[in-house]
């Protein structure tokens, strides 16, 4: 019991959805508009929502075998690294964006399982939803939502009270400040329009204490190795997304936006501008992807 109590005191009351939050950071959005990159192109930034939500409705059916045939496999890795530093425990309120598939959120569930079944205690079941598990999965486009969820019931996990499914925009939260205990969004920040926006978002939602982590295509700088990484990336996988998914353009957007994403030094920059203290990251496979973290503290 000592051991659920610790586990379960780092808990606070779960957050609730509030409409007007959304519609109050809308309202307040500058309506002047300004050239913002999609891959090397410069575009409108409502342009560019809309690109990018045209890629996912494109290319959402074959997600995930596109990341596995992209990184040979090595992205299920880099995602159980990514959920390994979060550390999660029973209790835990945690928000995935841009996690639409569901990959970590299910990662995330699953070490939360681990977790209680070390300790040998279950949560009963008289016990009060606010002090349950929440893991929300929080994401723009429907397609990819769709995709998820459909996974999730082939897992067993659908209409589970512990696993939530949002749409909503990564740069307008629809969710109460200090509400979350955790925060993650793999291989999706590049796509957002202002990522500065989307860091200050995840800084507002986040408890004190709370973690942020970000997995990311970033920055190869290994003489030799980047050479290869570049043929690989332009020549191979755009190619790939052709014959697998029938959308070169699409992949070929996805590469770009890699190399049009801040270098490690500089994102960390960004995390600490938005109020995230300890900010720190890890290079995997010689920067191919990289992980970044922070504390609101």
């Amino acid at each position: 019991m000592a051991l659920r109590h610790t586990l379960r005191q780092f808990s606070r009351k779960s957050c609730m959805f509030s409409p007007r939050l959304l519609q109050a950071r809308n309202t307040s959005s500058s309506a002047e508009s300004h050239a913002t990159s999609f891959g090397f192109r410069q575009v409108s930034e409502e342009q560019k929502g809309k690109l990018v939500g045209e890629v996912f409705e494109s290319v959402a059916s074959k997600y995930d075998v596109m990341n596995d045939l992209m990184s040979l496999g090595l992205h299920r890795l880099w995602k159980d690294r990514l959920v390994s530093k979060l550390c999660p425990f029973p209790g835990m309120q945690h928000l995935d964006v841009a996690g639409g598939t569901g990959d970590v959120a299910f990662d995330v569930l699953e070490a939360i399982n681990r977790v209680e079944q070390r300790s040998l205690q279950v949560l009963p079941a008289e016990a009060d939803a606010e002090d349950e598990t929440r893991v929300y999965v929080c994401d723009i486009n429907p397609a990819m939502l769709e995709v998820g969820k459909q996974r999730a019931k082939k897992r067993g996990l659908a209409g589970l009270p512990s696993l939530q499914w949002v749409e909503g925009n990564a740069e307008h939260l629809d969710f109460k400040d200090e509400s979350m205990d955790g925060y993650t969004i793999a291989f999706g920040i590049r796509n957002v329009t202002h990522i500065d926006r989307a860091l200050k978002e995840a800084h507002r939602v986040l408890k004190k204490g709370g973690r942020f982590l970000c997995l990311e295509l970033s920055h190869v700088s290994m003489p030799g190795f980047k050479q290869i990484y570049d043929m690989y990336s332009f020549a191979v996988i755009p190619a790939v997304g052709q014959y697998v998914a029938g959308d070169r353009n699409s992949y070929q957007y996805l590469v770009e936006s890699a190399r049009k994403f801040p270098t490690q030094e500089r994102f960390a920059s960004m995390i600490a501008d938005a109020g995230f203290q300890d900010v720190q990251y890890e290079n995997l496979v010689g920067g191919v992807v990289a992980i970044h973290s922070g504390f609101k503290l």
